[in-house]
């Protein structure tokens, strides 16, 4: 059961494509999970849509304008003789489908990198603005205490962790901005998997994260 879904400003932002891809990275990862906000999304893009038909002057297509284009959608249907994807393991669904290209296949193909405490990051290839990343929190572990310098945006894939706001389990999304200071632990039982996105770095008390900050890019 999601409980913590994200607000009508980052779909609508999502809608008209005006979010980084770290940020549309996430978004879209929790929509392929939420159905509730997959629903509100179809009601932004219906009135975008509404709107540019509205304020946009019909134009003349050229002669063979359709024609082109069916074409170019048949060429990007596969063919009906493709072989089937491979079944996915129970690991391998932590990851839902925006997020396998940017890993190249399931869990097993994160590339993982130790940031302390047993914490480890994978970051991902996105365009500048923002920044992603994969987080693995291992059961009853933390992250250093750390404040905003802008938006963090953190979707639990695997597991869950509580901070001074909530309790986030799989599906659920934290907002964090510049008023939020926390420290995210994982909860018992199952090592937490997270997908972050920041757009500045973050404000760490601790002196050892802050030295390290520069080298793991958060």
């Amino acid at each position: 059961m999601i409980t913590h879904h994200l607000n009508d400003q980052l779909l609508m932002a999502y809608s008209a494509g005006t979010l980084p891809e770290a940020f549309n990275l996430v978004v879209a990862t929790h929509i392929s999970l939420c159905d509730e906000c997959r629903a509100r999304l179809a009601s932004f893009d219906a009135v975008g849509g509404a709107l540019i038909e509205e304020q946009t002057a019909p134009v003349q297509m050229g002669v063979g304008a359709l024609a082109a284009t069916l074409a170019r959608i048949k060429d990007a249907v596969p063919s009906a003789r493709a072989q089937p994807t491979p079944a996915l393991s129970t690991r391998d669904r932590v990851l839902p489908v925006p997020l396998r290209a940017y890993v190249g296949g399931g869990v097993d193909r994160i590339n993982w990198r130790p940031v302390g405490g047993g914490v480890k990051q994978a970051i991902l290839p996105t365009s500048e603005h923002a920044s992603a990343r994969l987080l693995y929190i291992p059961a009853g572990a933390a992250v250093p205490d750390h404040g905003h310098r802008g938006l963090e945006l953190t979707l639990v894939l695997q597991g869950a962790f509580a901070d001074s706001q909530d309790r986030f389990a799989r599906g659920d999304i934290e907002i964090a901005d510049e008023d939020l200071h926390h420290q995210p632990v994982a909860e018992p039982g199952a090592d937490c998997i997270c997908l972050a996105a920041t757009d500045a770095p973050l404000k760490f008390r601790s002196l050892l994260p802050r030295l390290a900050q520069p080298f793991l890019q958060i």
